[in-house]
């Protein structure tokens, strides 16, 4: 082929002996390529192109295992490029070599692309086995494998505790101020503008594949309608959201974000400067104001619980009397102010210490503890050690300091603080789990998520941020987040940034809670809404497959 000949010919020999190998090369870029939609690039015109030539990949597969293998592939590519701030956490911490966070993101790589292996192997049987004779690469492959992907990444959510970072249809969610095509979340919730994505990758690949084949008259028309989508796809996740009202809420706060460094976290000798720069940013500007105070996670040391053995508390900043060291706090907000920090409790048993609880502690300006919340979904190896017994003598640790493990609270919770309102509280990573954030009997009027994402690198904070804007929109409630050093934000109901502190700056926002909306549909139906949706998609695709089929029997 005279255009290929500037391929050297040691390649043109490797791609003629190794198709498959070339097959499977492609497939992961094609993740990787896919996982560009994700913050921070947001370059989702990419996911969508790679999705669509996936699809025209997997109706070219000749069996149900190699539908497998070609969902699996893409899964790994998609996989490790999205999730390389996980390699990130094990440089601050001594216990394990920086190296073995190469090998977590491969392994969890790995792992992770079972699912959307089980989505394109799933879609091409359903195709195949209800219309052996039809060609595949119709319109019914990309509905099948929109079901299918709806359900693989809903399991993805909670299989084995779940990890259920960066669903697909998080590409979908345009800037600070764009809600993008995640406007239709409180309707289908974010598994199911996953479906969306695909729905709109297959007909991409349905319009360019039927141009191939079409008579210029027709090409006309459906360079038309592909003009006329890519336009309004463009519009939709690029324009500003300047019809919604941005109403103002009634509850003055102070959010906080200290700039505390991941590497002082844990490191005594940092404790009482991490105190000041808390301080330092919540002090009240007006005297008398009745506000909330909100802490980010980790930044504070103090034990601020009674009851534990005096040696652990003096192991903390204030002389060791935790009381002493809540009337430090209620001075620092001042009169009339309620803070809600994270802090870490202990499990006492026996008069020893034999577990931690990550929770969020509420106190009023006189020091009292007036609520408290303890985080459900743990990290599998940050807050605690799976396996331990067959791990630990490996050599693998925890990535949090420390020899305890972390034991989960109950699940969401509404804390109710009186005049300052209904409380939901998602610590760090729990505000990724859609449909879980919200306790089902009592709504609250906002959630608040506080983080410490100084562990993940220069992707994991907007991915995380852009995550937390789709449960404000699933849920119709704003989101406060207070980090340790970046990104802070005051999310409103609608998934719009209100005000935002950047990463490695000291900072505080204050202004009005925004008001909550309406419980949205998905706020009452949760993720029974994208399985629904789901299911309509298997079900025509079923049902035309075999009005398909039986017209071909008849004539």
């Amino acid at each position: 082929m005279p255009a290929l000949r500037f391929i050297p010919d040691p390649v043109m020999r490797l791609v003629s002996a190794r198709p498959r190998l070339l097959a499977s090369i492609v497939v992961l870029l094609l993740g990787a390529l896919a996982a560009c939609g994700f913050q921070p690039l947001a370059l989702w015109p990419l996911t969508i192109i790679a999705v669509s030539v996936f699809v025209e990949l997997l109706a070219r597969a000749r069996s149900r295992w190699e539908a497998l293998a070609l969902g699996w592939l893409f899964g790994v590519g998609h996989f490790a490029v999205g999730n390389t701030w996980i390699a990130t956490a094990f440089t601050y911490q001594s216990e394990m070599p920086a190296w073995l966070g190469g090998v977590a993101v491969a392994g969890l790589s790995l792992f992770l692309a079972i699912y959307p292996a089980l989505a394109a192997s799933g879609a091409w049987s359903l195709v195949h086995r209800l219309s052996p004779k039809q060609d595949a690469s119709k319109p019914w492959l990309g509905l099948a494998l929109a079901g299918c992907w709806i359900v693989t990444e809903w399991m993805r959510g909670w299989v084995f505790t779940g990890f259920a970072w960066n669903p697909l249809g998080v590409a979908l969610l345009g800037p600070f101020d764009v809600q993008g095509l995640a406007a239709l979340a409180p309707w289908i919730g974010t598994y199911g503008l996953t479906g969306l994505l695909v729905l709109i990758a297959a007909l991409a690949h349905w319009l360019v594949r039927t141009a191939c084949i079409a008579n210029p008259r027709q090409r006309v028309a459906l360079a038309f309608s592909g003009i006329t989508m890519t336009a309004l796809l463009a519009t939709s996740m690029t324009m500003p959201a300047t019809w919604i009202e941005r109403r103002e809420g009634g509850r003055e706060f102070t959010l906080v974000q200290p700039d505390i460094r991941q590497e002082h976290v844990n490191d005594s000798r940092f404790y009482e400067a991490n105190f000041i720069k808390l301080a330092n940013q919540s002090l009240p500007r007006v005297a008398n104001t009745q506000r909330m105070v909100f802490w980010p996670e980790s930044g504070l040391a103090d034990y601020l619980r009674d009851g534990y053995p005096r040696w652990l508390y003096r192991l903390m900043n204030y002389g060791g009397d935790p009381a002493l060291a809540r009337e430090r706090i209620g001075r620092v907000i001042g009169p009339y102010s309620v803070l809600m920090t994270g802090a870490v409790d202990l499990v006492i048993e026996q008069g020893d210490d034999v577990a931690a609880r990550n929770s969020v502690t509420t106190l009023d300006s006189r020091g009292n503890l007036l609520a408290s919340y303890s985080k459900a979904h743990l990290v599998p190896g940050g807050e605690y050690l799976p396996l331990r017994g067959l791990l630990e003598p490996l050599g693998m640790r925890r990535l949090v300091s420390g020899s305890l493990d972390f034991w989960p609270g109950p699940g969401p919770r509404t804390l109710d603080l009186g005049p300052y309102g209904k409380a939901g509280v998602q610590i760090c990573y729990e505000i990724v789990f859609s449909g879980e954030v919200v306790d089902p009997l009592v709504r609250p009027d906002f959630i608040f998520n506080p983080s410490n994402d100084g562990w993940f690198g220069e992707w994991g904070p907007p991915q995380h941020l852009a995550q937390a804007r789709m449960r404000a929109i699933e849920e119709g409630l704003p989101v406060l987040r207070s980090t340790t050093n970046g990104i802070s934000a005051v999310i409103d109901a609608d998934g719009l940034v209100r005000a935002s502190i950047p990463r490695h700056q000291a900072g505080r926002i204050d202004g009005r809670i925004p008001p909550a909306e309406e419980a949205t549909p998905f706020a009452r139906f949760g993720n029974l809404l994208p399985l629904g949706m789901a299911l309509a998609m298997l079900v025509a695709c079923a049902v035309a497959l075999r009005r398909g089929r039986a017209r071909d029997a008849v004539t």
